[in-house]
């Protein structure tokens, strides 16, 4: 549990630092954006008072340094206009429409909405206005923090899921490792215990502890085959599950403790062929009622359901433990998620990468509530793939 909940800190860091860069970014370029804005319209007034002056025709004043303030404005656009607002001329708008005054007057109507004019009083008691809106360069700064933002977040998804994607890649390829040389380990003694066991059932065949002897010698086998099939797509093939499920849920009665009951609510002579690998379908079966035995703290019952519809199979195993809120039915299957003192938290993440992986079925937390228990169900596809 201590490693999921660093894996999420992580998460968390990463969005956080993201958000960070982002707001400051957004927050540093609004005041750019303020003072440029500033800086804009005291460009304008100053192009306003050129066009007043030169309206003057007062020989006195600088008529080429007025034109060449008039000049220099190549970014701001602007519409001067009279009194009434009929347009005299404009400056840095599409040029090929700038012919059509309907054109020029759509964009007037959009102006006066974000900007104030400008009053340049004439001698006459008259005034002209100007209308300008932000320029290229100002809109450009304005929606330069959110693609930063956005750009920012890709990058950190793509480096995260290529991170993780790594990360993941490097863990399956030690995980099969180990199971590998777990399998190769455990074969001889496996292998040698077999032997010594059926020396005693051919030497002593009265006495009765050989039997379970033997039954836990074939337990080691399957895990030993279960280790070896890491790795590898395994074989699939029909088979009873009822039986299955059976041998499995006696196997576990004999090695649990005498106060967890196990409750078979199904026909045990049914019949029902569903595509498995019996070793892997097993584990997972054990791997879901330990968990239930658990919750439970080894005192309770465990009610093991299979029903069917025209498409698949439907096993539920129930439990009266502890129960869990549904902020943990995902987690519960994620690797490393556990909350026992001890364990790795890797039976119920293997019981859903054999069902989902390699029987391409479901297993999901049904319900669950705290206190009175939960109920885990697979879902199995009928018919071969």
């Amino acid at each position: 549990m201590i490693v999921f909940r660093h894996k999420n800190l992580w998460k968390l860091f990463l969005l956080l630092f993201a958000v960070f860069i982002g707001m400051g970014s957004l927050f540093y370029t609004e005041n750019l954006v303020k003072k440029l804005k500033v800086e804009e319209r005291e460009n304008i007034e100053m192009w306003a008072e050129a066009q007043r002056l030169i309206s003057l025709s007062d020989t006195s004043q600088n008529v080429d340094f007025l034109f060449s303030i008039i000049e220099n404005n190549n970014t701001v656009p602007v519409i001067l206009t009279d009194e009434t607002d009929s347009i005299i001329s404009s400056r840095n708008f599409d040029e090929s429409r700038t012919g059509d005054p309907e054109y020029l007057k759509k964009i007037l109507e959009k102006i006066k909405e974000k900007n104030e004019p400008i009053v340049n009083y004439l001698e006459d008691g008259h005034f002209n206005l100007i209308y300008y809106k932000d320029s290229i360069i100002l809109k450009m700064l304005i929606y330069y923090p959110y693609v930063q933002l956005a750009i920012i977040i890709l990058f950190i998804l793509v480096s995260y899921l290529a991170f993780s994607s790594s990360r993941k890649a490097e863990q399956n390829q030690v995980w099969v490792g180990m199971s590998k040389e777990t399998a190769h380990q455990l074969g001889t003694p496996t292998s040698s215990l077999a032997g010594w066991i059926e020396i005693l059932q051919h030497k002593y065949p009265d006495i009765s502890i050989t039997k379970e002897l033997a039954l836990d010698v074939q337990r080691l086998e399957k895990v030993t085959e279960r280790f070896s099939r890491i790795g590898s797509k395994p074989a699939l093939v029909e088979e009873n599950i009822v039986f299955i499920i059976i041998r499995t849920i006696d196997y576990l009665k004999s090695r649990s403790s005498s106060k967890v009951k196990f409750i078979l609510d199904f026909n045990s002579d049914k019949e029902l062929r569903i595509p498995v690998n019996s070793a892997l379908f097993e584990w997972v079966i054990e791997n879901v009622s330990k968990n239930a035995i658990d919750a439970m703290e080894g005192n309770g019952e465990i009610t093991i359901r299979i029903s069917e519809t025209d498409k698949a199979a439907l096993i539920d195993i129930s439990d009266k433990g502890k129960g869990m809120p549904k902020s943990t039915y995902k987690k519960i299957f994620t690797p490393g998620f556990t909350t026992k003192q001890r364990g790795w938290g890797l039976g119920l993440s293997l019981a859903r990468r054999i069902i989902e992986e390699y029987h391409i079925g479901k297993i999901f937390v049904r319900y669950s509530e705290v206190g009175k228990g939960s109920c885990i169900r697979i879902v199995l596809n009928k018919g071969k793939r």
